[in-house]
């Protein structure tokens, strides 16, 4: 059986992250990006499709006696494994340097007590397991070196000697308290020659430093403090340092129903969940993140707003094609694994609302427009003009027929509303009695076509009947107040549909609205939207009984991933979210406005 989701820690540089078990085996890693092809692929397989494995012997032997603890060190990356065995203890630290143009790994073993026998077991296989490196020893000045290539890729590990081993390389080798033994593996372009041996010493304080001195601009409320400030360190160490895309996940094709095909590929950029992260980092003291992500988005849409996307690659990328590697046989055998995504070429009205109202918060954080932005925006309030009678797939990607989701309806709204304050309150350029005419036309369409008056509920999409979670988000936007009756109606709509053991389904799959197999767990980002809900309507002890269950669900370093099996008491889907760890944030920074409301009251 694999390592759950949750026992799996991230570790990163802004460029791309690894994910390392309990067990202390790496056994998810894509370099130099988080859209690469995978070095080390056991997650999605077993540790044949490659792993790089550091603890002690005798955890993998079966002596007793045996067990480990870790934690991230204060507001880092930095991931230290305390293990405890019958003869001593030693800690295994793991961290990629940030900052320094590589794609290094390091992992030092630094002996506590007594005398720990370790073992090392490296399987490199790149390409999504597809490609057996050609591997040799190095000589390397001071230590051991071994160089594994194949085709445009090449790995250097430096560290105890390694011997080959059925078509593994291993090392065993002993600390006693008081010793420290180095391990790093360097990614490089093949064709070049091998990367120096780093300081590791001064690359681990550098590294630290710089984590830290970034979570210090964190404006945190006390209440869920801890958990608001990892989630803001998820968020930007899914934001590539170089492009300012923000992936969605570190991760492919971890299944959304244990067993079943809903298996997608998340480390893209969508421009909805990107919208989004810049508005929680905007909101709690990140001013500085506003410019990167404008430049990618700008970047990204640049040209015809016609051909916007929903999502794009790390560097703006547009083809993301979709298709399944039969090289990794996936998590526990959920098939199949997909690499790239094609949701890119869906329209989703929604997105340009989100766009458009992340702007308009950055706009706020600097009080100017900067560059064209605001000529795109006219280019994109162009389009929407023309477009937002469309009928479109939805914020869920629905791959079945396309809809009018009241959902991306009202995001149109929103788009035209942002345009109108751009104008009005900024005294930006443009036709704003059209757009104010065309935002009402909007809501009068919603009013009448996407709400239920007989239920007192929004609906799904116009002419339906069901719900959906995401109607949730229509406080979010702007469109109506929290305490409206037509909200409270909806949300009573909604927890009698889609509560299941506690937590919001998106929607009834079994309606077959989305076109695929029925069957998945809850969406951890729509319960921290009922939280944010409750709280802005004056339900705060609901809300805070919720926020501690949903909170609980972090993994023993903080981390959700994107969905949660209630009865199998385990994250599923990929990790980490990004869109569950910024709704985490939302929702304990409306639990914090709502009490600090109550007190002052």
């Amino acid at each position: 059986m694999p390592l759950r989701v949750e026992d799996y820690a991230l570790i990163g540089d802004c460029h791309t992250g690894a994910l390392v078990g309990s067990d202390g085996s790496i056994d998810w890693l894509c370099l130099p990006r988080f859209d690469s092809a995978s070095t080390f692929g056991a997650l999605l397989g077993t540790e044949d499709h490659g792993r790089w494995l550091v603890a002690p012997a005798a955890s993998t032997d079966g002596t007793a006696g045996v067990s480990n603890s870790r934690s991230y060190v204060d507001d880092t990356f930095t991931l230290v494994t305390r293990w405890v065995t019958p003869t001593g203890e030693v800690d295994v630290i793991d961290l990629m340097p940030h900052g320094d143009r590589r794609a290094d790994v390091i992992r030092r073993v630094v002996g506590v007590s007594g005398a720990v026998d370790m073992v090392q077991d490296l399987r490199i296989r790149f390409d999504y397991g597809a490609a057996m490196p050609w591997l040799r020893q190095m000589p390397d000045a001071g230590g051991n070196a071994v160089i594994a290539v194949a085709g445009p890729d090449a790995i250097v590990v430096r560290g105890p000697k390694l011997r080959a081993a059925d078509h593994t390389h291993v090392s065993e080798f002993t600390v006693a308290a008081g010793e420290t033994v180095d391990i790093v593996l360097t990614w490089y372009p093949a064709h070049r020659k091998a990367p120096r041996a780093l300081n590791v010493s001064s690359r681990i304080r550098d590294t630290e430093k710089w984590w830290k001195h970034w979570a210090s601009a964190a404006a945190v409320a006390p209440q869920y403090a801890a958990a608001v400030r990892r989630s803001l360190l998820v968020l930007r160490a899914l934001s590539h340092e170089d492009t300012g895309g923000i992936v969605a996940a570190a991760t492919t094709s971890l299944p959304e129903e244990f067993g079943g095909t809903r298996n997608w590929d998340y480390r893209y950029v969508w421009l909805r969940d990107a919208s989004l992260t810049l508005h929680v980092l905007l909101d709690h003291g990140f001013d500085s993140e506003a410019d990167p992500w404008r430049g990618w988005l700008l970047r990204a849409i640049a040209g015809d707003p016609g051909d916007v996307q929903i999502m794009y690659g790390l560097s703006g990328e547009r083809r993301l094609i979709e298709y399944e590697v039969a090289s990794l046989p996936g998590y526990d055998g959920a098939s199949p694994v997909r690499i790239g995504n094609g949701a890119f070429t869906q329209y989703q009205g929604d997105v340009f609302g989100e766009v458009m109202l992340a702007l308009e918060r950055a706009r706020q954080a600097n009080g100017e427009e900067k560059d064209f932005s605001w000529p795109v925006q006219r280019a994109i309030m162009s389009f929407v003009e023309e477009n937002w009678q469309r009928p479109d797939n939805g914020i869920w990607e629905i791959r079945g027929p396309q809809r009018h989701f009241t959902h991306s309806r009202v995001m149109l709204w929103a788009a035209f509303d942002c345009a109108v304050r751009a104008v009005r309150v900024y005294g930006l350029d443009g036709p704003v009695e059209r757009w104010e005419r065309m935002r009402d036309e909007v809501r009068d369409e919603i009013e009448s076509q996407g709400f239920d008056t007989e239920r007192n509920t929004y609906t799904q999409y116009y002419g339906g009947a069901a719900v959906d979670a995401s109607l949730l988000q229509l406080v979010q936007a702007g469109y109506i107040e929290a305490t409206d009756p037509r909200m409270l109606g909806t949300v009573a709509a909604i927890e009698s549909e889609l509560l299941e053991n506690g937590l919001l389904l998106r929607y009834r799959s079994e309606s077959g609205v989305d076109g695929l197999p029925a069957g998945e767990n809850p969406f951890l980002a729509c319960s921290f939207w009922l939280v944010e809900q409750y709280a802005l309507s004056g339900r705060v002890p609901d809300a805070t009984e919720l926020m501690d269950r949903l909170v609980g669900y972090c993994n023993d370093v903080g981390l959700l991933s994107e969905e949660y099996d209630v009865l199998g008491n385990r994250q599923a889907g990929n990790t980490p979210q990004a869109f569950s760890h910024l709704s985490l944030v939302r929702a304990a920074a409306a639990i914090a406005k709502a009490t600090a409301t109550a007190t002052a009251a």
